[in-house]
């Protein structure tokens, strides 16, 4: 079962929402950070980003900056741009790009799911930067960004999230940054709140689909404190993280694609040759080509767009990770021909999410930065489910989510 509880948000009054929401952490550098906040005091990377209030250059790694983050997000409570409710709620965040509109539940989940593994991880995380976010909710007592959980379609939860679409939301803004429309509701009535809790605990398991770290993290400063509480019952504050879930089959995935810098020594009718072993290789010209379906791959080199097509045996459909394509193209075209074995570590690859297009691709190879681009077609939610469900991990950089969840919605405190 998948424990869930509403929560006394933190979040912006109504008029100033626009001022305090913010792209994710994650997303975008320091630098890019300090750009968009601009003169703006109010904007939330002042706490998830707080390296901006320091002179350029700055490590957001320092300790001074983690610091800076929990003095800003007092600082933002005391002046009123981030408030508590007073009392618990589940909320809806909607998300509406390119016309298609996706309803996510605001819950907290319990960290022992997690660590049960009833919360289930497709992606491996890294230490160094598990240990970031968790000085990150250390230091402000608080999930200040949620992470996105992906659920097995429920009609009961769709209704309740229907019948709260139909009403006014809460915010109701289109992020300057992307053009994506943010919705946002608070579930006030009593009897569907109990229901929220009522059907997720019927569900054996639910999945991350992005926020792997900060789901890490968050469990692991629960399980710290859990140690630290010499009267510990389990159903404190500190035993729950904020995440938003989505319904899996509202969920978009896009491309993720993978520029590389050479040949690996090799010229292009060499590298093409070699490419002819596993797959069936068609030049389609100039024009931007896009994968049309699994198990075919898009190259654009020397200003030609070509069709690869894995060939039957080179690939198990039984293996639900030997069936994605990243991990085919991973096999066979990267590690076996380039020789890039280690797709975190190498400094010859990498990677463009789908949101920027093929173009973009070209555009890397063209100016002479990369040699040639390689488009994969998008991994499906059932096909992450499937490898979750397995205990197995995805390779690298298989999967961008999108839209991205805004942060400074709301906040979920740990006392």
């Amino acid at each position: 079962m998948a424990i869930v509880k509403p929560f006394k948000g933190i979040r912006p009054p109504k008029e100033l929402v626009e001022k305090v929401e913010s792209r994710p952490y994650d997303v975008l550098d320091s630098e890019e950070a300090r750009a968009e906040a601009g003169d703006n005091e109010m904007s939330l990377y002042h706490i998830i980003k707080p390296e901006i209030d320091f002179p350029v250059g700055t490590s957001e790694y320092d300790p001074r900056v983690y610091e800076k983050a929990a003095e800003n997000f007092q600082k933002f409570q005391d002046k009123g741009w981030l408030i508590q409710d007073a009392r618990e709620h589940y909320y809806i965040y909607a998300q509406t790009m390119n016309g298609k509109t996706q309803y996510g539940l605001v819950v907290c989940a319990h960290t022992d799911d997690y660590m049960a593994g009833r919360i289930k991880k497709h992606e491996l995380t890294r230490r160094d930067k598990e240990e970031d976010r968790m000085k990150h909710v250390r230091v402000n007592n608080a999930n200040i960004e949620p992470v996105f959980f992906a659920y097995p379609d429920n009609a009961v939860l769709n209704e309740i999230l229907m019948r709260y679409a139909a009403t006014e939301p809460e915010y109701d803004f289109i992020a300057s940054i992307d053009g994506f429309r943010h919705q946002f509701w608070v579930i006030n009535d009593e009897k569907d709140m109990q229901t929220i809790t009522d059907e997720f605990a019927k569900m054996p398991s639910m999945y991350i689909a992005d926020g792997h770290h900060r789901s890490a993290a968050a469990a692991l400063v629960g399980a710290e404190k859990q140690k630290q509480n010499p009267n510990h019952k389990g159903d404190e504050e500190y035993n729950f993280f904020m995440a938003v879930c989505f319904q899996a089959s509202q969920l978009t995935i896009l491309d993720y694609n993978r520029v590389v810098k050479d040949l690996n020594g090799m010229s292009s009718e060499e590298f093409l040759a070699a490419l002819q072993v596993n797959f069936i290789v068609e030049d389609k010209g100039t024009e931007i080509y896009k994968p049309q379906q699994l198990h075919e791959f898009s190259l654009y080199l020397d200003q030609h767009w070509y069709s690869l097509k894995a060939k039957e045996g080179t690939y198990d459909n039984n293996d639900p990770i030997g069936v994605l394509d990243v991990d085919i193209s991973s096999r066979l075209i990267l590690d076996e021909i380039l020789n890039i074995g280690d797709l975190r570590s190498s400094q010859r690859i990498d990677f463009v999410g789908g949101l920027r297009g093929l173009g973009e691709l070209k555009r890397r190879v063209d100016s002479g930065e990369m040699r040639a681009a390689l488009a994969l077609y998008p991994v499906s939610m059932q096909q992450i489910m499937d490898i979750a469900d397995s205990g197995k991990i995805m390779p690298p950089k298989a999967t961008w989510f999108e839209p991205k969840l805004r942060s400074g919605l709301v906040i979920h405190k740990l006392s």
